[in-house]
């Protein structure tokens, strides 16, 4: 075979190779734009039509749009006739599988637990969530992590792991949350008008609901009366929370300060007995031995 015959032959698989290559991408860029512009949207819109809760509806569109880029890989490879590297792909990505399934356990508790977040109704962006003694508003939650900013502006990254083997408590479940505020008072003071004062308080407040009733009680006698008033706010978040309890302590503190109630301080007391000086041991010793 002459020089002149292998380099037309390497022209063709040359030629060969720019054209799968310009039709693998060329499909590529084609069943991707067709799979985000016209397949994704109508599921966006079906989704937010049925009121699919935020949470669920940003999971299931990640889900589309790696499904998305994933057939337009498949399809571009097939029509440019490179579909063998699906089947190396597939054994490579099997390989890969079972190789990376133990080194990354973490990885994959977190998608997992991310999967059962984000399919949770209970569980939203936008909720107010305490745990391990933080809080925060859900601001993004992701297969991986959930992102929760905090009442400092912060924004903290949570593993989904650590969220699904760990106590949650959301404070905005549910259309009402109750409220409380405890306070101390001396005992000289009159107990009945303290109670009085916190019942009253909290019916005035235009935010604060009438049922359940706002619920008055003393909780404990040590060194002064504790009191606290309970009551419920309808639709609470964390900024109607500190607002309103907040309110309501003030307006305590100057209902209390009008009719002469103290707040916990404490009663002069008068101290009694001798005062003198102790002797050291050798002292009594030498008083002793003078003797």
């Amino acid at each position: 075979m002459s020089a002149l015959t292998r380099f037309e032959e390497l022209l063709e698989v040359y030629y060969a190779f720019l054209d799968n290559a310009a039709t693998f991408l060329l499909t590529l860029a084609l069943a991707y734009v067709l799979g985000r512009y016209v397949v994704k949207p109508p599921i966006s819109y079906a989704l937010e039509f049925r009121g699919t809760e935020r949470t669920l509806r940003q999971g299931i569109e990640r889900l589309v749009s790696v499904g998305v880029i994933v057939a337009a890989i498949v399809i571009a490879l097939t029509i440019a006739g490179l579909d063998f590297v699906l089947e190396r792909t597939a054994i490579l990505v099997a390989a890969l599988t079972v190789a990376l399934g133990f080194a990354a356990q973490n990885v994959i508790g977190n998608l997992v637990s991310g999967a059962f977040i984000v399919t949770d109704s209970k569980f939203n962006i936008g909720d107010w969530i305490r745990w391990e003694e933080q809080e925060g508003v859900i601001e993004d939650i992701s297969f991986r992590a959930t992102r929760v900013r905090t009442f400092d502006n912060e924004v903290i990254t949570v593993p989904n792991s650590t969220l699904t083997q760990t106590a949650v408590t959301n404070a905005v479940l549910n259309e009402s949350l109750r409220l409380e505020v405890t306070l101390e008072i001396n005992y000289d003071d009159d107990v009945e008008e303290a109670l009085y004062i916190l019942r009253t308080a909290a019916q005035s407040h235009p935010e604060i609901l009438e049922n359940p009733d706002p619920v008055v009680l003393v909780t404990e006698l040590s060194e002064a009366v504790q009191l606290a008033g309970r009551f419920w706010i309808a639709d609470p978040d964390r900024g109607a929370y500190g607002r309103i309890r907040s309110e309501y302590a003030r307006t305590v503190l100057e209902r209390f300060e009008d009719a002469g109630i103290d707040l916990g301080r404490a009663n002069p007391q008068a101290l009694e007995g001798d005062i003198g000086v102790v002797p050291k041991d050798g002292d009594d010793e030498n008083e002793s031995g003078s003797e």
